[in-house]
């Protein structure tokens, strides 16, 4: 068996991604890879990161797979779709059987398989894609639908969508990430060039047991797993012993969800010796003094805690179930401790006026992260806020040439509004940092209040413009 896992990201197409510059592999393909091998069956890792798409059709017609697993979310989407259709179109690989998987393909699999893929993945992949290469090989049972997991397209019945497959209990049986298939060390180098410092990714759980209305959960599901803090230990012990990097990203919902997990942890890595820097994503509610001396006795140095908004108003009507009081005082706490806080935000969610956008500025102000980011509220099909707008999108684009990204609906202003939110959050808050060192920013603090100022004028033109219309 002939079997090539990819993931469609090209990094050389991404200028967003190249001005920032943290890519990550996906570490999806990773534990299919290794789950596969841990089941004899050999494959490769094609990483389009830093490579072209010209160059996976060339290692596709030299391979020839029999197999090609891809990871499809929706920034790798229209890539996807064109690697779908290079190997249909080629007579070279009529043979290659074509499987897609990722948090994309749930919601749209009826689009997916019009599109030919000849297999989609729901949940989960490991196993799923292990019985799927077991059936191409001919050593599973002929019949498809014994396999759990997967939809497809049957030449007599149309589409069919097998059961969904059991998530896996005990994620200790699975092998680690396979992190030899692909060359890190251009990750590495990337990072290390803009930043001064590098970063590799780490799971130790799947799911999220929480229910914010624009979270996609297409393949965990509402669901909490977690490895035990003795593997996720023994990972970062092999991490230490193969790679030299600066720090581990935990790529987990919510890190400190279970603060028994967090304790055993640090006792792990404290008395293993093998204590590695890394930054994590969290909850306020899921935080207080005692987890905050726990992440950093374990080498946590940055901690991302989530509001989306200053406005406990929009908070709610997210079902956050956070108080935004609780996130201002986690985020000072954190920084007392010595920890960087970072937060992340939102603007443009339904219901949201300008008194809750400055509220957010109030909010930002107050708590005074070390770094934030700013997004303006797109809906994921499937999702709570997706089934609450779908009756106010002002955007119909072809399917096959947009993403969930490019959907607009009709807000409380309209688009424009929001990016002129955005610049004046981002200089009220570069003139809120810069005026408490006065000296060293003497000429910066008029240019971010000129530019804040000039953005509230836009943004007040764009509502006059919302009203007028």
């Amino acid at each position: 068996m002939n079997i090539l896992l990819t993931h469609g990201y090209f990094l050389g197409e991404d200028q967003k991604e190249q001005a920032i510059m943290r890519p990550y592999i996906p570490l999806g393909i990773l534990y299919i890879s290794a789950y596969l091998e841990q089941h004899g069956y050999n494959n490769r890792i094609f990483d389009s990161t830093f490579s072209t798409f010209d160059k996976l059709c060339d290692t596709l017609l030299e391979d020839k797979p029999h197999v090609v697993g891809i990871y499809t979310n929706l920034m790798t989407k229209l890539n996807v779709l064109r690697i779908v259709r290079f190997i249909k179109n080629e007579p070279a690989l009529s043979h290659t059987r074509i499987v897609l998987g990722g948090p994309e393909v749930r919601n749209h699999l009826n689009k997916f398989l019009e599109q030919q893929a000849d297999f989609i993945v729901l949940g989960e992949g490991e196993q799923t894609m292990l019985e799927l290469v077991q059936w191409t090989e001919g050593t599973r049972s002929k019949d498809l639908s014994t396999i759990d997991g997967i939809a497809y397209m049957d030449e007599q019945q149309g589409i069919r969508q097998n059961r969904e497959r059991s998530k896996l209990k005990n994620l200790d049986e699975l092998p680690l990430p396979n992190r030899e298939q692909v060359n890190l060390q251009l990750y590495f180098d990337a990072w290390k060039e803009r930043h001064g410092t590098n970063a590799i990714s780490v799971s130790t759980m799947r799911g999220c047991p929480y229910s914010c209305k624009w979270c996609s959960r297409a393949v965990y599901g509402q669901s909490y797993r977690r490895r035990s803090p003795s593997a996720v230990a023994d990972e970062i012990a092999w991490i230490k012993t193969h790679y030299s990097v600066d720090s581990i990203w935990f790529v987990d919902d919510v890190f400190t969800v279970s603060h028994k997990w967090l304790e055993e942890f640090k006792q792990e890595v404290t008395s293993r010796n093998i204590v590695m820097p890394f930054e994590c994503i969290t909850r306020a509610d899921r935080m207080n003094e005692e987890v905050i001396l726990n992440l950093k006795a374990s080498g946590c140095f940055r901690v991302w805690i989530g509001a989306e908004s200053g406005s406990q108003k929009v908070i709610d009507l997210m079902d956050r179930r956070v108080e935004v009081g609780q996130v201002r005082d986690m985020i000072k706490l954190a920084r007392h401790h010595g920890l960087q806080a970072g937060t992340f935000i939102m603007v443009g969610y339904p219901g949201e006026t300008k008194e809750d956008i400055f509220e957010t500025v109030h909010h930002l102000k107050t708590a005074e992260p070390d770094l934030f980011t700013i997004t303006v509220t797109y809906p994921i099909k499937g999702t709570p806020l997706y089934a609450e707008v779908e009756e106010r999108f002002v955007t119909s684009l072809p399917w096959e040439s947009s993403t969930d990204r490019d959907i607009d609906f009709k807000r409380t202003y309209n688009r424009r509004y929001y990016d002129y939110a955005i610049e004046m959050i981002n200089n009220e808050m570069f003139f809120h940092k810069a005026i408490k060192k006065p000296l060293a920013n003497l000429f910066r603090i008029p240019v971010f209040k000129l530019k804040s100022v000039l953005a509230q004028r836009g943004m007040r033109k764009e509502e006059k413009r919302g009203i007028d219309h």
